[in-house]
């Protein structure tokens, strides 16, 4: 379907200068759709290794807590676990990735003061099982943090994937066609004025002669 607009060589020139713009427009916008295909792969390739180890380690933990609680009372193994031994903080900030808004997290650990150890009890009172998973949760603990912030990487990326695809296809099937289209059709109509120009300067002509 072309444009409606006037046919002549003014919007001819205009039209060409928009083809042109759209058309690399478009590269650039095929070239980016591209490179976030690319790199969105990668990370959720990345995800699932990552979401794996954190769910393998998890499953550890969990039965590790589960022989514990078999063999000791749960009042007591809540309290060997009621007063942490560090301080943890978490800073939020964002990265640029192909245009896209994406956090950026770095976790922190602080040792209380007095403390040297991250079991807040004495290994006489507690299992190996108790001890090897919350050896687990602590050194899981940032691979947690790294899987939120991939997997909330990977949500807005579909995101810009998807609102990229949209206006590439926009440019390919829509406005390049228009254009192209309308270009066409004025070139056309701007031939059959020239035509019936000259046809009328021929007869013109013709009739200076035989007068």
């Amino acid at each position: 379907m072309k444009l409606n607009v006037n046919p002549n060589r003014m919007e001819l020139t205009k039209l060409k200068k928009r083809l042109t713009t759209a058309i690399r427009g478009h590269k650039l916008l095929k070239d980016k759709q591209d490179e976030l295909m690319r790199r969105f792969i990668d990370l959720v390739r990345y995800n699932d290794k990552l979401r794996k180890a954190v769910e393998d380690e998890l499953t550890a933990a969990y039965k590790d807590f589960v022989l514990a609680s078999a063999m000791q009372p749960p009042e007591f193994l809540q309290e060997a676990v009621m007063f942490p031994t560090e301080k943890v903080s978490l800073e939020v900030t964002t990265q640029n990735i192909m245009s896209v808004i994406v956090p950026k997290m770095e976790f922190k650990r602080q040792q209380q003061s007095g403390e040297s150890s991250i079991f807040p009890y004495g290994f006489s009172n507690t299992s190996d099982e108790v001890d090897r998973a919350l050896q687990t949760l602590y050194n899981i603990l940032p691979k947690l943090l790294e899987l939120g912030e991939v997997e909330k990487t990977c949500n807005l990326m579909t995101d810009e994937i998807e609102k990229t695809r949209r206006r590439v296809n926009a440019l390919e099937y829509m406005t390049i066609p228009q254009l192209n289209e309308t270009i066409k059709y004025i070139k056309m109509k701007l031939d059959e004025n020239e035509r019936g120009n000259l046809v009328r300067l021929m007869k013109v002509k013709s009739m200076m002669v035989e007068g």
